[in-house]
């Protein structure tokens, strides 16, 4: 920080895991933290994501597959310290393609050489190594599985942080509408909510989601945006073996807390109609699809029925890599955004409160500097 204050003063905006993550290191380390939402913690992007903790493939750069898999070892680590949990497992992850794709298996090959703990399994093999799994799903040429990989709940995970984060003395101020960044002399020093509020600040942080781009548009930033919309269906809880997360062509699963299944593809999220009111439609067929995918990759043919359902943007910067830090256009002012908000939560949380509460830029985070776009 540039006043360096004995306690400096933060405000974050945006109640998803990203936000709560970083606030509660803030607080931990001993910040005045005030994190402000538009509405209720976690009713964003953060509510309706597979939440799949990985670094799977090779189409991303070397720095970022490097903060994935430290994002992690952080949850490892959490677990650890909170092991009663129930919306934090490490059971592997379970891919295939379609039949004759090529590209599978030079993502497979790629893990390899880098240490990226992967098996190729044949259709006979993926019973042992996943249960839960119809082998006739997967394709004659087999299927990756990533033992190292997880899956986290994170409306859980954002509960149990705002926890921690009032006990270490933050303070939450939810619903209180669409906020915006209060600059004087060119320097971000305090945040208004919707509701009028003015929270002074020494630094705001702005973690909130696709929205990112449009807030910093009027300082003359330009970030990249390619979010697209998300769909993400939950069965009412079913019988079923399976532990993994699978990522197949034609549905992504997962289990939930609670035995329910979490499901969402491309294909079902390209069918949902945006209004571009803020309102969105989803048909009925879409999700009964999305149910039938599901039940065709599962041993057993379970009857899955439809519990709810969460649908609005996903986060995805343009380049596709994080925007994290500091902007140089205004000082006081840090972004967080991404399309790995899971992974990345807990990492990206300690370093940014750690930038922010020093002033000293961590390397891990060179590479996702906003600044690059410039």
């Amino acid at each position: 920080m540039r006043t360096s204050p004995s306690r400096p003063r933060v405000a974050v905006l945006g109640g998803g895991v990203l936000g709560v993550a970083t606030a509660t290191r803030l607080a931990l380390r001993g910040a005045q933290v005030v994190l402000v939402t538009e509405s209720e913690l976690a009713d964003g992007a953060s509510g309706r994501s597979l939440s799949w903790l990985n670094s799977f493939g090779g189409m991303r750069s070397e720095a970022y597959h490097h903060l994935r898999v430290l994002g992690i070892d952080r949850y490892r680590t959490f677990a650890t310290r909170v092991p009663s949990s129930d919306f934090l497992r490490f059971d592997g992850g379970l891919t295939w393609a379609a039949p004759g794709e090529d590209s599978h298996r030079a993502a497979f090959e790629h893990m390899r050489r880098n240490g990226y703990d992967a098996v190729w399994l044949t259709r006979d093999e993926v019973p042992r190594w996943a249960p839960g799994v119809n082998p006739a799903a997967v394709p004659e040429e087999g299927a990756i599985f990533n033992p190292g990989e997880g899956w986290v709940d994170l409306v859980a995970l954002v509960r149990h942080l705002a926890g921690v984060f009032t006990e270490a003395g933050g303070v939450i101020r939810a619903g209180g509408g669409a906020a915006d960044v209060v600059v004087e002399g060119g320097r971000a020093v305090a945040v208004r909510t919707g509701a009028g509020e003015r929270i002074d600040a020494d630094a705001v942080l702005l973690a909130t989601g696709a929205d990112v781009p449009r807030m910093v548009r009027p300082y003359g930033v330009r970030i990249p945006d390619a979010t697209p919309r998300a769909l993400l269906v939950r069965t009412k809880p079913v019988d079923t073996a399976l532990r993994a997360t699978l990522n197949t062509p034609r549905v992504a699963l997962r289990p939930a807390p609670g035995g329910a299944l979490v499901m969402d593809s491309d294909a079902s999220a390209a069918e949902v109609v945006d209004h571009g009111d803020g309102s969105y439609e989803v048909k009925d067929s879409t999700v009964e699809q999305l149910l039938r995918e599901a039940t065709a990759v599962l041993a057993g043919d379970p009857r899955l029925e439809l519990d709810s359902y969460g649908v609005g943007r996903k986060p995805i910067p343009g380049d596709g890599e994080p925007v994290l830090g500091e902007l140089d256009e205004v000082p006081g002012l840090f972004v967080a955004f991404t399309h790995s908000g899971a992974t990345l939560a807990l990492i990206t949380g300690e370093l940014l409160a750690d930038e922010i509460t020093t002033g000293e830029r961590s390397p891990l985070l060179a590479a996702f500097r906003p600044g690059r776009f410039r």
